[in-house]
C-alpha cells in the first residue's frame, strides 16, 4: 500500500506528469532537467518523484497500457474468437498510432516501474490467449505465433508513421492497413 501524496506533492506529480506527456506527444526526448524547468519547479522536485527518465515515461504511458489491458480482457470474454483478435489488434494499433510513449514502453528491454513489467505481462498473455482461441478455432492461419503478431503490429505503426497526416488520418490508415494484413492473416481451406 503506498502513502497517497500531500496535496501540494500531488499536484507537482500531476505536473510533471502533464510536461512529459507533453513532450513526447512533440517527439521530445525526456530529460528530468528539461522537464523541472518547463513545469515550472526544482529538479529536486522531478528526481523525488521520479528517479530516471524511463520511470517518467512509463508512467505517461500507463493509461494507454491499462487501457489495452483492459481491453485484451474484455477481448478474451468475446465469444467469437475472430471477432476478439481482430478487435484486440485493432485496439493496439491504434494506441500505436496515437501514443507517442507506448512504441519506446514496449520495446524497452527492461522496465524500470513494476506496474509496466505486470501490464505488459497482461497485454502479452491476452494476445497469446486471443490468437491460440483464433488458430484453434481455424480463423486464422495455423502457423501464426504470439511473436509473429507483435513485428506485424509495429510494421503496420511504422508504416502509418511513414505517411503521416492528422490524427484521424492516421486511424484510417492504420485500419486499412490492419484490415490487409488480417486478410492475409485468414486461413483458407486447402485445395485437395
Amino acid at each position: 500500500m503506498t502513502t497517497p501524496l500531500r496535496k501540494d506533492a500531488a499536484r507537482n506529480w500531476d505536473r510533471i506528469v502533464s510536461v512529459a506527456r507533453a513532450l513526447v506527444d512533440q517527439g521530445e526526448p525526456l530529460q528530468l532537467n528539461d522537464v523541472a524547468r518547463r513545469a515550472g519547479l526544482g529538479v529536486g522536485t522531478v528526481y523525488r518523484h521520479f528517479a530516471v527518465p524511463e520511470a517518467l515515461l512509463e508512467t505517461v504511458a500507463t493509461p494507454c497500457l491499462e487501457a489495452l489491458a483492459a481491453h485484451g480482457e474484455q477481448a478474451l470474454a468475446d465469444s467469437d474468437p475472430r471477432r476478439a483478435l481482430e478487435g484486440f489488434l485493432l485496439h493496439t494499433v491504434e494506441a500505436q498510432v496515437t501514443d507517442a510513449s507506448l512504441a519506446p514502453v514496449t520495446a524497452a528491454p527492461a522496465d524500470v516501474l513494476p506496474r509496466t513489467t505486470e501490464l505488459k505481462a497482461s497485454l502479452r498473455a491476452s494476445g497469446t490467449a486471443l490468437l491460440d482461441r483464433a488458430r484453434e478455432a481455424g480463423a486464422v492461419r495455423s502457423d501464426l505465433t504470439p511473436a509473429d503478431l507483435v513485428p506485424l503490429m509495429c510494421g503496420i505503426a511504422h508504416a502509418v508513421n511513414v505517411h503521416g497526416g492528422t490524427p484521424a488520418d492516421r486511424i484510417d490508415t492504420a485500419r486499412r492497413y490492419l484490415a490487409t494484413m488480417l486478410g492475409g492473416l485468414r486461413a483458407t481451406p486447402t485445395n485437395a
